[in-house]
């Protein structure tokens, strides 16, 4: 049998995909939505028992699609610190905390006072959105959830949970957002001393388990539930992103994938621990053994163009599409204005969940294109931003590749590629996630000897585009007044951020 199943449970919902390892394609998919809520500015829930409902009837959907059910192997992305706190059976105390919460902003910072060797694969702290901060902020704020939690785990590790019945936490989670140590292989307790959570390393699940290798065989009833015949071996996945990375190829040092969608995440390799600030990592063997994982991103990218679309705005899908396409004829920097894209703060490089987004330079000329063509560059100089400071450090970049939902948007897909001023290979198809875990389900059913091999081979095709030399030079300057505005804002946004919590 040459079919596994990969499933992303994302922001809005989970999607499933049916990839055929020997035709090197996803032969059958579908999706299925649930909600999220925002019960105070700031806070993003979702409510865990939506994911399992979501899930039938996308797996249902993309087995009809393929016409088959023989199902081999399963892997499962999701969203990187969507946080659960449950019971050992699994069922959740409260809804699910979501990646994007920036309430435990203050655990966050409180984590940066604190000196162990662990953090120095972290820059030092933990970021508001990272599933030890949340904890924190439960253990202080809801203390009875804190004390009845027997399991505090990610989305993913609760679906492997239900998929299985065994807790197995994902090594690249782990290391990336957990405080890890993968080269010790455990936890460091006393840093969950210090933290003030000396009793979150019994709470969390206690196997780790590398990406690509097994988790257990599913559970009957759920196979029956799914709709897949026998049982299939469910292979540890993790950070829907950085799965990603499988899909584009670019598991090798000198790659770099960036997704563009919600938010964007830019990430890449390096063969030795390089020295370089404002960054998350490097992570060592979080993702594939023997290499540095480093990440970058940024908070908000394509939800501030929804937001402006949809709330600002008060468009349908069809005034944003011609919205969309005005704005891509638009001259670079000509709209007179500077935006700064931190409408949820900053993940890299300023590490700050304080700044917050602005818009400068605005008259009573400026209209609903310009405000939409001057957020599409600032989300572009953002990007740049990031890859231009992994260069300055040393990390060579070789090989791009983007994908997401980014790629549905033209204004914003030659704004990145011009900003940044590489040749970048576009991937339409935004199932690089599903792809990733069809590798990680295939090397651990034997299929490859290894992650890189599977990458390599099952990689999705794109189209490569070259940045145009004048756009880039205007948007070199455009950098030097971001991050002067970046500056100079800064401390009025902080005290903003402070007043309104």
């Amino acid at each position: 049998m040459s079919l596994v199943l990969a499933l992303d449970f994302g922001t809005g919902g989970v999607r499933a995909g049916v990839y055929d390892v020997a035709r090197r394609a996803i032969v059958g998919r579908a999706e299925a939505p649930y909600a999220t809520t925002h019960p105070q500015r700031g806070w993003a829930e979702q409510d865990p028992a939506e994911w399992w409902s979501a899930l039938a009837p996308a797996v249902r959907g993309a087995l009809a699609e393929a016409d088959r059910n023989d199902i081999a192997g399963v892997c499962v992305a999701a969203t990187s610190s969507t946080v659960v706190a449950c019971r050992r059976d699994g069922t959740p105390l409260r809804p699910a905390i979501l990646w994007m919460d920036c309430r435990a902003a203050a655990e966050s910072q409180a984590t940066e006072q604190v000196s162990h060797p662990v953090l120095d694969y972290s820059g030092g702290g933990d970021a508001v959105e990272w599933l030890v901060p949340k904890a924190m902020w439960l253990a202080r704020h809801e203390p009875e959830t804190w004390r009845a939690a027997e399991v505090v785990c990610e989305a993913v590790d609760l679906i492997n949970f239900r998929l299985t019945g065994r807790w197995a936490g994902s090594r690249l989670n782990a290391t990336c957002k957990w405080n890890y140590d993968p080269r010790a292989g455990r936890f460091p307790p006393e840093l969950f001393d210090a933290f003030a959570v000396p009793d979150l390393l019994a709470k969390l699940p206690g196997a780790i388990v590398p990406v690509g290798a097994a988790v257990e065989r599913m559970r009957p009833e759920v196979a029956a539930l799914l709709g897949i015949a026998g049982t299939p071996l469910v292979a540890q996945g993790g950070i829907d992103a950085h799965m990603g990375v499988f899909g584009a190829g670019t598991v090798a040092p000198g790659g770099m994938l960036m997704i563009g969608g919600t938010s964007v995440v830019h990430l890449t390799h390096a063969a030795r621990r390089p020295e370089v600030g404002g960054i998350w990592g490097p992570y060592p063997d979080a993702l594939v053994d023997g290499l540095w994982l480093i990440e970058g991103g940024q908070v908000s990218a394509g939800a501030i163009l929804t937001w402006l679309t949809d709330k600002i705005f008060g468009l349908d899908e069809a005034g944003a599409a011609a919205l969309m396409a005005e704005a891509a004829t638009a001259e670079v920097g000509a709209t007179g204005l500077v935006t700064l894209d931190y409408w949820m703060g900053n993940r890299t490089p300023y590490r700050d969940p304080d700044l917050r987004g602005a818009i400068l330079g605005l008259s009573l000329w400026h209209d609903r294109a310009t405000l939409y063509r001057s957020a599409v560059e600032a989300i572009a100089l953002g990007s740049a931003n990031v890859v231009a400071g992994l260069i300055a450090g040393g990390i060579p970049v070789d090989r791009f590749v983007l994908a997401g939902g980014i790629c549905r948007n033209p204004a914003w897909v030659r704004a990145t590629v011009d900003a940044i001023g590489l040749p970048v290979r576009i991937v339409s198809d935004d199932n690089l996630s599903l792809v990733g875990g069809a590798v990680s389900a295939a090397t651990a059913l034997g299929l490859f000897p290894d992650l890189e091999t599977a990458s390599t081979a099952c990689a999705a095709p794109g189209a490569l585009v070259e940045p145009d030399a004048a756009s880039h030079a205007r948007y070199a300057g455009m950098l030097s007044l971001y991050r002067e505005a970046t500056e100079t804002v800064a401390p009025i946004a902080h005290r903003l951020a402070r007043a309104s919590r």
